[in-house]
């Protein structure tokens, strides 16, 4: 096993090597950039009220002004030599500076990743704690009211994108029944509270509606997912030799079929590595939640390129290192498999 996984990491390398290039060349060929969003910011202030700008003032720039601003952002270069640029100081964990901000693209992931943290990581222990114990039950009750009527509510949650039903919830619940915020992570008064645990409920307040969005749709497939392969297991022949030779359902259930039935959810488990980084663009900014997806969104929509090529650089080594964790899972949880060497 241990060769394989360092066949594994050896594999990351080129890899990491074809997202971060296919993303940074993309980010070159697409229209805009921040020299073109400067243009154009420029222009509309010369379109603004003559009361605004001075008498005579020009916010037109010349060839010679604009080629320097291209060579100040690095645009000036080939692809492959700035993307070689980028790659080196990715491996000193320098990330670049923001063309928006001027910010240290790591100190501004860095700021808004415990908000990622806290979401994706509530994300995966609810999800995983809830949907095995539930779609256990459901297979072992399988045709009952219980498991018809829950699983008309997990499909609907399974077919509405979480952001849809993030503007439902916030229309009903914040803005008619005003029973919870219309965003933020925290309150304006959470630094004023005196407890940690007004501070908690406050949070917590705030984090209702956002968890709901986050769990609806990768619980629903957890849930499916584990009843639908319990379900089969159970159906196999080895279960049915096992109950017929006097071993008690339950007993079989546990000891033989559950642990089998876990196999596609483990395959599952890395893949949420992604959750603790990102959580999804949309919800955050739906709800107005300063973590690391609303800044992917904002770099994306204002063509902020070093803070999307961090986000992205970030995101691919947590998605290769999880399919690793997910091969690691499985084989832990089904003796048949093994690695060769």
């Amino acid at each position: 096993m241990l060769s394989y996984l360092l066949r594994r990491v050896v594999l990351v390398v080129p890899t990491f090597f074809g997202i971060t290039i296919l993303i940074f060349a993309i980010t070159r060929f697409v229209p805009g950039g921040p020299v073109e969003r400067m243009l154009a910011e420029m222009q509309a202030q010369s379109n603004a009220p003559s009361s605004l700008s001075s008498p005579g003032e020009s916010n037109a720039l010349s060839e010679e002004q604009i080629a320097e601003l291209n060579a100040f952002y690095g645009l000036d270069k080939p692809v492959l030599e700035a993307y070689f640029e980028w790659l080196g100081k990715i491996l000193v964990l320098d990330l670049g500076e923001s063309t928006r901000y001027y910010e240290p693209v790591w100190e501004m992931i860095m700021d808004r990743l415990p908000v990622s943290l806290f979401y994706g990581g509530m994300t995966f222990f609810i999800s995983y704690f809830i949907s095995i114990p539930l779609g256990y039950y459901k297979a072992l009750k399988h045709g009952s009211a219980f498991d018809s009527s829950t699983s008309v509510l997990i499909f609907i949650g399974y077919a509405l994108p979480g952001y849809v039903v993030g503007v439902l919830l916030i229309t009903l619940f914040s803005y008619h029944l005003e029973w919870f915020p219309m965003g933020g992570f925290v309150g304006d008064e959470f630094d004023d509270y005196e407890t940690v645990y007004e501070q908690f409920k406050d949070l917590m307040w705030h984090a209702a509606l956002p968890l709901v969005c986050y769990l609806i749709g990768d619980f629903a497939i957890l849930t499916m997912t584990m009843k639908n392969n319990l379900m089969e297991t159970l159906s196999a022949d080895y279960i049915r030799t096992a109950i017929a030779k006097g071993l008690p359902f339950k007993t079989a259930v546990r000891k033989h079929a559950l642990r089998n039935s876990l196999i596609p959810v483990a395959s599952h488990f890395g893949n949420s590595l992604l959750f603790f980084m990102t959580g999804s663009f949309l919800i955050e900014v739906i709800f107005n939640i300063d973590g690391v997806g609303l800044l992917g969104y904002e770099s994306i929509m204002e063509r902020d390129y070093p803070v999307v090529m961090g986000i992205v650089a970030i995101n691919a080594v947590l998605l290769m290192f999880g399919n690793i964790l997910s091969d690691v899972c499985v084989a832990l949880v089904d003796p048949r498999v093994k690695f060769g060497a």
